[in-house]
């Protein structure tokens, strides 16, 4: 029986678009989650104590779905498999860079905001 095997897939076409889909997915949240936050801002402006808006509950689930739909579609479309064990993770390990770049943006928007007449938490 003479069978030939597979021949290897390139995996950069897969692994860069990979990439930008996680790097769009992230600009699209970080966007996301300041209009929400705008938006609970102005419609809370009046309200005193706990004000909490129907943005600011689906925000989140929103996201994952959004996330999980087009993940599932540009994997699909670049035959990454298996599709279930990558998936879920980098949905749920995606927050942590997020998280890291805002407290980074943070620290560096600290002093340039002090010498604009602000208060310095330093």
């Amino acid at each position: 029986m003479n069978t030939s095997p597979a021949e290897p897939r390139p995996v950069i076409p897969q692994v860069s678009g990979a990439a930008v889909t996680g790097a769009v997915l992230a600009c699209g949240v970080v966007y996301f989650f300041s209009w929400v936050r705008r938006d609970s801002d102005q419609a809370c402006e009046k309200t005193e104590g706990l004000c909490w808006t129907w943005w600011d509950s689906a925000a989140i689930p929103l996201t994952l779905t959004a996330a999980l739909i087009t993940l599932i579609i540009v994997y699909k479309q670049l035959d990454i498999r298996p599709r279930l064990a990558v998936i879920p993770p980098t949905i749920l390990l995606a927050p942590f860079p997020l998280l890291a770049a805002q407290a980074n943006a943070g620290w560096w928007t600290a002093p340039s905001q002090a010498g604009h007449g602000q208060a310095s938490s330093h």
